[in-house]
């Protein structure tokens, strides 16, 4: 499995994560509560993909535009 699939599996992950705490926590399933947590969690986990992607260009543990580092 490539770099690129393990962070957005772990966006994923994140997301999911993320909304079920936040549910858990507020205790109250209303749908409106539902949809707002599912919208939030959903950036969370976009902004958490951009965030790991920025951060491991920069320290050079991921490849940029789309190159796997394979010899030729």
């Amino acid at each position: 499995m490539d770099q690129a699939k393990r962070l957005k599996l772990g966006a994923i992950f994140f997301s999911i994560f993320w909304i079920a705490g936040m549910l858990w926590w507020s205790g109250e399933l209303h749908p409106a509560n539902i949809v707002i947590l599912t919208i939030c969690g959903s950036v969370g986990g976009y902004l958490w993909y951009l965030a790991m992607t920025w951060m491991f260009q920069a320290m050079r543990l991921h490849p940029t535009n789309g190159d796997r580092g394979e010899a030729p």
